[in-house]
């Protein structure tokens, strides 16, 4: 077995929101293997300096802006990059937002955002990506899930939804289009130092209790999550469809 069934040179790799966070550590990664690179997110400014970064580490960087909620908008930026530039190998559906309140309390508007970002967003990019994928007979699609796919915490019961629903997704990916070549799998962070937990990182007694409850006793690194992602974009998982990859620290399998 070789070490270039990890190798991603001659590959290219769109990361949805990719800008700051889980995203832009996963772009950077796919990049060290060799991948070039499509940032994603809504905000040019951020996406620009985003790119400047990894160019400025020797990484081929593309952007592609776009609002992954707007299904028409996602299709024919897709369509289009793809018309101009050429094949996206590889599709990271990483863009998500949290909202913390009770259950009980939980607006409907934030519930309706949570919907259309993390779910939604799926759908439409993955649908779009997989449309060129598929006309090609080989893909690799890994969505972004969570713990919260498995498990539930106090005062997020709407995103464990979702993150649950993007699980499930994710298995009717492969079930539809694993036939087509394409692998279409979950990469589930545990509790990660991201700008998304920045309150909880923040938190004292959040972080007592998250080292207490995760035999790894600590909260992950982003860059702990890129090997992952790069098994399952490149050969190494030819015959890997419809997993959630938990990267947690053990938290998942431990009361």
């Amino acid at each position: 077995m070789s070490i270039t069934l990890f190798d991603l040179t001659g590959k290219r790799a769109l990361i949805t929101g990719s800008s700051q966070g889980i995203g832009f550590a996963l772009a950077r990664g796919l990049a060290a293997a060799g991948a070039s690179v499509v940032l994603n997110g809504r905000d040019a400014a951020k996406l620009a300096a985003a790119a400047d970064t990894l160019r400025g580490e020797g990484a081929t960087v593309e952007t592609l802006a776009f609002d992954a909620t707007d299904h028409d908008g996602v299709r024919k930026a897709v369509d289009g990059f793809e018309a101009d530039h050429g094949a996206i190998d590889i599709l990271v559906n990483n863009a998500g937002m949290q909202h913390r309140t009770p259950l009980e309390d939980f607006p409907a508007d934030a519930f309706e955002r949570l919907l259309q970002t993390n779910i939604a967003t799926v759908f439409h990019v993955g649908q779009a990506v997989a449309r060129h994928m598929i006309g090609r007979g080989a893909g690799k699609i890994v969505n972004i899930c969570s713990v919260q796919s498995a498990l539930a915490r106090p005062g997020i019961a709407p995103y464990t939804a979702t993150k649950g629903a993007v699980a499930n997704l994710t298995k009717g990916m492969a079930t539809d289009w694993a036939k087509h070549g394409l692998q279409c799998n979950g990469l589930a962070p545990g509790y990660f130092d991201t700008p998304l937990n920045k309150a909880l990182v923040e938190d004292p007694k959040f972080t007592e209790w998250l080292s207490n409850r995760t035999p790894a006793g600590r909260w992950g690194n982003v860059e702990e999550l890129v090997g992952a992602c790069i098994f399952l974009s490149s050969a190494a998982s030819s015959f890997v469809n419809g997993t959630v990859v938990y990267v947690d620290g053990g938290i998942t399998a431990s009361l």
